[in-house]
């Protein structure tokens, strides 16, 4: 709980210090005031809510309904902060949405203008170089954890199309699709000579 509580508030402070100096990111605020956004993220099994206002409110718990709710992995995050990237993550089953997808969409473009340097952030509570040897390990091992998705979704991938014949090959579909055209090719050329037959019944 206090280490829950010790993220959410480092991640307030940090929200709220970009967004006082930038203006456009004011006024992207601005059109999210009044409205709550919980984000889940599946590795950690943990849960932020966004409530926003003249400012940024990150919780760890929130007893109402937020206005929208956001489930998706630590590998997707990053996409999020593009707006269109929204439905494709969906289709893809890599974005959970339940409830209003124009809070989502105004969240996304509210992180899109926000520019996060950590390690400045962090420099006057523990010094440059700890700061900057922080942030190098953070991102070491968040290149990691993307690796390490994108070998599990090959893995699965792999599993699927050649062990457990779910799903067919990249070589068995255009196999599929040359045997189709082929047909294709053959039942135009018997409507032909149907046609010419029954045309020269007809004569």
């Amino acid at each position: 709980m206090a280490f829950d509580s010790l993220v959410c508030a480092a991640l307030e402070t940090a929200l709220n210090g970009v967004i006082t100096r930038d203006a456009d990111s004011q006024r992207r605020l601005a059109r999210l005031k009044g409205r709550t956004i919980r984000v889940s993220l599946q590795e950690w099994n943990k849960q932020f809510v966004f409530a926003f206002s003249q400012r940024v409110d990150v919780l760890s718990h929130y007893e109402a309904q937020p206005d929208c709710a956001l489930s998706l992995s630590l590998a997707a995050l990053p996409k999020l902060q593009q707006k269109a990237n929204i439905t494709a993550l969906i289709k893809a089953d890599q974005l959970t949405l339940d409830g209003d997808i124009d809070v989502a969409q105004q969240f996304s473009q509210l992180l899109s203008g926000l520019q996060f340097d950590i390690a400045e952030w962090l420099s006057p509570y523990m010094g440059d170089v700890m700061a900057h040897t922080v942030v190098s390990h953070a991102q070491k091992r968040w290149q990691q954890a993307n690796q390490l998705a994108s070998r599990q979704q090959r893995y699965l991938g792999e599993i699927l199309t050649e062990e457990w014949r779910v799903a067919p090959g990249p070589l068995e579909v255009a196999y599929f699709s040359d045997q189709v055209d082929e047909i294709r090719s053959d039942v135009a050329r018997l409507e032909a000579r149907f046609k010419q037959l029954a045309e020269r019944m007809e004569s």
